[in-house]
């Protein structure tokens, strides 16, 4: 059997192979065991990935797309002029792991291919995967292995570290783009994921990010207009010297996880800049406290603590920051494990998970362990009938799952269809007139007192008056409370103002980039329309802490990439506040924040071809304080 594992990375791509009964070993391409899963689109059509495409962004970084992963929600990319299905982006770093195996098996064609998944990934997503691989010339069997499985099978293949029935292990997987924790429960066939979660705003790049804006506040003061020249640049030397900063910056972080310090070398007429890994921790430690706080309510939610955990295992590049593991000890008690390459864990780990134990995420089942099933290599798949439920509590030696992956074999590739990934947020047309902000307020005040007079009943006061007239104290809005049928609390109608009177509003924090996987940890959550900006839905959040709130909004500016801020107070409706506004190539983000309480809210806007220009910060500011900032 020739088995091929990939692991496709937001920023970096694995593939391990098996064949001829020899050991599992990484495949490198290029002369590397880990292949950047960059895109390039040439002049002519032609994708180029890899290493390839990181030296063609030099010449043209707007047909340059260093993460594709990161936009599987989306349905194409605009490189340059060219429209890229988002699909086709992944076949060609597909393709190209495909033909240098190829190579080095002599032309001999694949048995079997395994590709690792992130656990959360639905049936939209994992669709995705699977027509890139038949895109990228796959025509053998094709296998979907959660993330955390295969890695749970690569630290079960140290020695002393197998895991016997019952027992669990944590996964600590913090990737370049996102952050993903699982429990994963040893069965008598395999392995089964207990309990998942995940943090879509948290990864490397997130930490290069936060470096970025600690060089720049350290130099920018020498010459401000260069340095906005080079966060924002206008011409194709502006753009190279860029990314090259980019570049920097992420090899500086990759430093400080060896070193104490380093430095950062700038362009003219910046001097370089030392950093040390005291600076770097101390900028990303609320983020990587969050991490951990998820990791802990995570294994909570698997009915267990982390005593009994068999290990806590970090995988990915980005959990080498020592910070990690030091704020594992001392958070939970356990001392993580880093066994071999963390970059190459999980393809690794791929090639460990036997075939009747392969798992995948069915929706509506629970309380199901994965069973000995045979997957059948075609066709529909039959349902398991030999799946058995676990007692409710915990049990010495065994464990309670919270989420099920029963053994239902590979994806079928006859199923394979790819259907339209819906837009992350619906657009609506501009309203007529809405005039200034004090016009609004004073407007409705207008209407209530006439419905006072034509009426002449208390109770037109209440279906005329705007909901901005009420006010609440801080104290008032200290804890959420109840809420009303669109969702909102009286404080979040408050803050709020007219916006839900001219949109469309619905609980939660919405579809697309902008939705939190901690939802219920923020609180209270709304979202609503974003009238007269393509692309764009503003969220209102009321939580029990402030902190935990900025926490969130402070995500969302940085996962914008883009290095200038608008940031300036407003006031409205009895509140005082202040907003920062942030945009880079594939969002732009507005997050406005109330002093004295833990309310909250962000215009969060997505770039997408056909939809116009979008947003840049100032410009987001302009919309903030016409549309969203509360009337007086």
């Amino acid at each position: 059997m020739r088995i091929l594992s990939v692991d496709l990375g937001t920023s970096n791509t694995v593939a391990v192979l098996s064949a001829h009964g020899r050991p599992p070993r990484v495949v490198e391409v290029d002369g590397s065991a880990t292949m950047p899963s960059a895109v390039f689109a040439e002049q002519d059509g032609t994708l180029v990935v890899g290493r390839d495409a990181e030296r063609r962004a030099r010449l043209d970084p707007t047909r340059f797309e260093p993460n594709p992963k990161r936009r599987v929600d989306e349905q194409t990319l605009l490189l340059g002029t060219d429209v890229v299905p988002v699909n086709e982006a992944l076949a060609a770093v597909l393709r190209r792991v495909f033909e240098e195996t190829q190579r080095q098996l002599g032309g001999e064609p694949l048995d079997e291919v395994r590709l690792t998944h992130p656990a959360q990934w639905g049936p939209v997503r994992r669709n995705v995967l699977l027509s890139a691989a038949r895109l990228a010339g796959a025509t053998c069997s094709l296998l979907l292995v959660p993330e955390p499985v295969a890695a749970a099978a690569h630290f079960a293949s140290f020695p002393g570290k197998a895991l016997a029935p019952g027992q669990t292990l944590a996964v600590y997987d913090l990737g370049a783009g996102t952050f993903d924790v699982a429990v994963v429960g040893a069965t008598q066939n395999g392995y089964t994921v207990l309990a998942e979660d995940g943090l879509p705003d948290l990864g490397g790049l997130d930490v290069d990010q936060a470096l970025l804006v600690h060089v720049g506040r350290e130099v920018s003061h020498r010459d401000p207009q260069q340095w906005q020249r080079l966060l924002r640049p206008e011409s194709t030397a502006d753009r190279r010297t860029r990314r090259t900063l980019q570049e920097d910056v992420k090899a500086a972080k990759e430093a400080l996880s060896r070193l104490p310090q380093t430095e950062v070398p700038l362009p003219e007429p910046f001097t370089d800049v030392l950093v040390t890994r005291a600076e770097l921790e101390a900028l990303v430690r609320p983020a990587m406290l969050r991490s951990v706080e998820l990791l802990a309510r995570t294994v909570r939610a698997a009915g267990l603590s982390p005593d009994r955990l068999a290990g806590i295992y970090l995988v990915g590049g980005s959990s080498r920051l020592p910070l990690v593991g030091t704020l594992l000890a001392e958070k939970l008690g356990v001392v993580p494990s880093s066994l071999d390459q963390p970059e190459t864990a999980v393809a690794l780990g791929a090639h460990h998970v036997a075939a009747d134990g392969i798992s995948m995420r069915t929706q509506n089942v629970e309380g199901q362990v994965a069973t000995t099933g045979v997957p059948t290599r075609t066709g529909p798949q039959p349902v398991p009938q030999t799946a058995t439920v676990p007692p409710a509590r915990p049990q010495p030696g065994g464990y309670a799952p919270h989420q099920a992956y029963p053994a239902s074999g590979p994806q079928p590739a006859l199923a394979l269809q790819q259907p339209p990934a819906p837009a992350s947020f619906p657009t609506y047309p501009a309203p007529s007139d809405k005039g200034g902000s004090g016009r609004r307020t004073k407007l409705w005040a207008g209407l209530a007192i006439a419905a006072v007079i034509l009426l002449g009943a208390g109770a037109a006061v209440f279906l005329f008056a705007s909901p901005s007239a009420e006010t609440y104290t801080a104290e008032e809005c200290r804890e959420p409370g109840a809420a009303d049928e669109q969702g909102f609390t009286g404080c979040l109608r408050q803050l709020a103002g007219d916006v839900p009177a001219n949109s469309q509003c619905a609980p939660g924090t919405g579809t697309g980039p902008a939705a939190a996987a901690n939802e219920k940890e923020l609180g209270i959550a709304v979202t609503c329309s974003a009238p007269g900006l393509a692309g764009a839905q503003i969220t209102y959040l009321h939580g029990t802490s402030a902190d935990t709130l900025k926490l969130y909004t402070d995500g969302l500016l940085s996962r914008t990439g883009g290095g200038d801020r608008v940031e300036a107070d407003w006031r409205g409706n009895a509140l005082d506040g202040r907003y920062s506004a942030a945009a880079g190539r594939n969002s732009s983000v507005l997050v406005f924040t109330v002093k004295d309480r833990p309310l909250s809210g962000f215009v969060y806007q997505v770039h997408s071809s056909g939809q116009g220009e979008s947003a840049d910060p100032s410009e987001l500011a302009d919309y903030f304080e016409q549309h969203v900032q509360p009337g007086e």
